[in-house]
């Protein structure tokens, strides 16, 4: 089969197209029947005085993604491009595992509201599955100890280390995703954005390593959930018909974590140069950017509810989206405004991988500028209002 124009020679970039727009459609489709589930069992968010929404809404909407990704694995390994990466790794399967748990575990919380220790036990042991399937990192640049002139070194870790890495990697990004669903449409959208970014790193590891088919499975589990968020958006969006809930928020963490774990594990960096940098932070700086804006939510969260003497789990009214209503912005401006923040920074690390980084820099920069003058232009105006008067 030839391969688009825009394609590198060797990558089956149809057929990954073809998987993550099956995801799309499978999850889109299911959803409306989740949506009827989720009002027979009782899954439902009644409104909360820190909540945003008005109205009962059907949760559980983790559900229809985890079967839209199901739905695109099961073609993925009926397509003779593809099914070879299922053979010679299992890292597919480790995650369809891993994410059956973990959505099982966010149903239960959508239904029931589980504590945080219990929510806790099941992702670690989620990633403990992935671990245990061989999904851990293997090497880390550390910024010292570099010889000859060079920036650094690349550190060799050992099995328990990587192990524990990974664990701490994945329970950080599904928690990171989970405090970052509060607006309709956010999750899914940053999901979609993050998901997207990654997958077109995986794309660019696969070229380097001249298509090997080991490298088939990181690229296919990012195309899995971003079609799975494109799928589910148009039913949360603002305004929304149904909720991710825990079940869609965990499950995008999860996978999301294992694309980038499984994508350090087959950068070679032998064929890299030691000077090269930013190729060797590149697995790095996309789990970066991947995890900025929920990350940033999730630490100042943390550090908000310990000063005050509260739990980490305590919830609130002061996340960075209801920061930005409180400044004015209305509720689909304000995801907007979150999808844009996480686009220059996902994608702009990136590009750092794949183009001349002065000229990254440069629109990097831009974009960044952009997003802070849209995000403060509601009280520019407030001031320009008060002084006026």
């Amino acid at each position: 089969m030839d391969n688009a124009p825009w394609a590198p020679a060797g990558l089956p970039a149809r057929e990954y197209l073809l998987v993550m727009l099956t995801a799309a459609a499978a999850t889109f489709l299911l959803t409306g029947l989740v949506r009827l589930l989720a009002f027979r069992v009782g899954a439902v968010a009644y409104p909360r005085q820190r909540d945003v929404h008005v109205k009962p809404m059907p949760r559980m909407g983790g559900v229809a993604m985890f079967g839209g990704v199901l739905v695109a694995m099961f073609l993925a390994a009926n397509l003779p491009a593809l099914s070879r990466g299922f053979t010679y790794s299992n890292d597919i399967l480790a995650v369809v595992i891993a994410g059956g748990l973990i959505v099982l575990v966010g149903a239960l919380d959508d239904r029931f509201e589980l504590d945080s220790l219990t929510k806790l036990a099941g992702q670690v042991t989620a990633a403990g599955i992935l671990v245990l399937f061989g999904v851990q990192w293997f090497v880390f640049w550390v910024p010292w100890g570099g010889a000859d002139g060079h920036l650094g070194q690349l550190m060799v870790l050992g099995s328990n280390q990587g192990q524990l890495l990974t664990v701490l990697l994945v329970v950080a990004m599904i928690n990171a995703m989970n405090f970052v669903d509060g607006l309709d449409g956010l999750a899914s959208g940053i999901g979609l954005v993050s998901a997207t970014a990654t997958f077109v790193f995986c794309l660019a590891v696969l070229d380097r390593q001249n298509g090997d088919v080991n490298a088939y499975p990181p690229a296919l589990i990012a195309a899995a959930i971003a079609g799975a968020c494109l799928g589910f958006l148009p039913h949360n969006f603002q305004p929304a018909k149904i909720f991710m809930g825990d079940s869609g928020s965990m499950l995008i963490g999860l996978m999301l974590a294992t694309a980038t774990t499984s994508a350090s594990g087959r950068m070679d960096y032998t064929l890299l140069n030691p000077t090269d940098t930013i190729a060797l932070l590149s697995p790095l700086l996309v789990v970066a950017a991947v995890l900025f804006v929920p990350l940033l939510d999730l630490i100042m969260a943390v550090v908000r509810r310990t000063r005050a003497g509260k739990s980490p789990f305590h919830a609130d009214k002061m996340h960075l989206h209801h920061r930005l209503l409180e400044i004015g912005h209305s509720q689909r401006r304000a995801v907007l405004l979150i999808y844009l923040w996480a686009a220059v920074i996902a994608f702009g690390a990136v590009s750092l991988t794949l183009f001349n980084t002065v000229v990254v820099a440069w629109v990097v920069g831009l974009g960044v500028l952009l997003a802070a003058i849209i995000s403060v232009i509601p009280r520019m105006r407030t001031r320009s209002d008060r002084e006026s008067r």
